[in-house]
């Protein structure tokens, strides 16, 4: 029988040292000897009389290297099955260590093989004890923003034209933005986004050298001296960028205008109120008002939501404490993901993909002890959503779940295994974020919509 013995290297890191005899891999190797005789087809001889002692010449090396790695690889899975060890990724064999792989099947010798592991670390999560506090921002809606909500409804239901040439500030703008440099110069791997503006949302400034521009003009704009403040962080979210960060708000883009619009507003009357939202019997402004003003809450209360959830992420990946076996988990990067990667390749992708192992630490541990799942129910009920989500945005009705129609593309969607994998996840973290909710001691504040913007990031977003 195989001997395996355990040390340790460090910090959660082992080694795992397995020795095969001639005992441990002589009588497989034979028994593997004999069956390939049996069925092996080689000139001159009849099928699966081919003598032992032919095979053996014939391809005994290459059975025996396999045989040897196949016992090795069954020892160490039952090492660590048998043993209950939890562990990162997969077992690698050690850089300098004593594994010899120039296997001899004529010699009855010892092997030993040298493995390094990562163990999982046991830890507690001290900042979920209920003391803790956490802030949430309830953001005041002003009629000035719902009078900007009207506006783009009107927009929204409006008649476009193409004129020839800017003229006003209700014309719309397709744009392509690249980033480059003062001068204009463009990198070969600059990334191009394509956005669409009111000229309206430009900077009082810009607005005039932009009048009279047609299509295919190009011009090089600096975001934070281009754009109106109101919208720069959205435009900046657009582009991938962060909104609070001031080398991306003085970034340089080529901006092309590639079609021009302009946009005949709608008028404020039931029309318009029917074209937004249909079949919702809103007949007055101030109902159509009504509607908005509770959308806009129901918006940026999402948003204040997602931000407590990024804080609540934060807070636990920062501050549980968290001992991993970290010289491990850089080799691992190096050398045992889908390709090989450079030590300095791997110090620039540490910080972050630690951040990602210690969330998925603390969030695999949190649905396991408190058995957090998702139902077939529940995951029916979330595709159904994500249906009804999807034709509202599209423009196609407002369906509410009862139609008869959409039950056929629920079980259709039920039955593809990534969407059904993605929906589970979805589930299973709102359901472990909701609980988390509970455990601190949530403070709401009143906060205007141009502060809510500026607040500062916390760390990383979690997805």
């Amino acid at each position: 029988m195989a001997t395996v013995t355990q040390t340790n290297l460090g910090t959660q890191h082992d080694n795992i040292k397995i020795t095969l005899t001639a005992a441990d891999y002589k009588p497989a190797f034979e028994k593997n000897m004999k069956k390939f005789a049996s069925t092996a087809s080689i000139p001159g001889f009849r099928k699966g009389m081919v003598p032992v002692g032919q095979i053996k010449k014939m391809h005994g090396p290459a059975i025996f290297n396999d045989e040897i790695l196949r016992i090795v690889g069954s020892e160490i899975d039952g090492y660590l099955q048998n043993n209950k060890i939890k562990f990162f990724a997969r077992p690698l064999p050690t850089a300098n260590g004593t594994n010899n792989f120039q296997f001899d099947m004529n010699a009855d010798k010892d092997y030993e093989f040298d493995f390094e592991i990562g163990l999982q670390p046991e830890f507690n999560i001290p900042v979920l004890d209920g003391k803790h506090t956490l802030k949430t921002y309830k953001v005041i809606v002003t009629h000035d923003m719902v009078d900007e909500e009207v506006e783009k409804m009107r927009l929204k239901a409006g008649k476009m034209t193409e004129p020839e040439t800017l003229t006003g500030e209700d014309d719309v703008l397709n744009i392509t933005l690249t980033p480059c440099d003062a001068i204009g110069n463009v990198a070969e791997d600059a990334e191009k986004k394509t956005n669409s503006l009111l000229l309206k949302y430009f900077a009082e400034g810009f607005k005039n050298t932009l009048i009279g521009k047609k299509a295919n003009d190009v011009l090089i704009i600096k975001l934070n001296e281009t754009l109106d403040a109101k919208v720069l962080p959205a435009v900046l979210k657009d582009l991938g960028l962060n909104p609070t960060n001031s080398d991306d708000q003085n970034a340089y883009y080529k901006m092309q205008i590639d079609k021009l619009g302009h946009i005949e507003k709608a008028a404020v009357e039931v029309g318009l109120f029917e074209d937004i939202y249909k079949g919702q019997n809103i007949t007055t402004e101030e109902q159509f008002r009504e509607k908005l003003t509770s959308e806009i809450e129901r918006y940026w209360a999402d948003q204040s939501k997602i931000r407590l959830h990024n804080e609540i992420f934060e807070t636990l990946v920062h501050d549980t404490p968290i001992e991993l076996p970290v010289p491990f988990l850089k080799r691992w990067m190096a050398e045992g993901g889908e390709k090989l990667r450079t030590m300095d390749e791997v110090e620039k992708e540490y910080s972050g993909f630690e951040h990602s192992l210690r969330w998925q630490l603390v969030s695999d541990k949190l649905v396991s002890e408190n058995k957090i799942v998702a139902t077939k129910e529940e995951m029916e009920l979330g595709v159904k959503y994500g249906v009804m989500q999807y034709f509202a945005q599209m423009g196609l009705g407002n369906a509410d779940g009862s139609e008869e129609w959409i039950q056929p593309i629920v079980e259709k969607q039920m039955k593809d295994p990534k969407h059904t994998e993605e929906i589970y996840n979805k589930i299973v973290t709102d359901k472990l974020f909701y609980g988390l909710e509970q455990q601190f001691n949530l403070q709401e504040e009143l906060i205007s919509l141009q502060d809510f913007i500026a607040l500062p990031q916390s760390h990383h977003h979690h997805h």
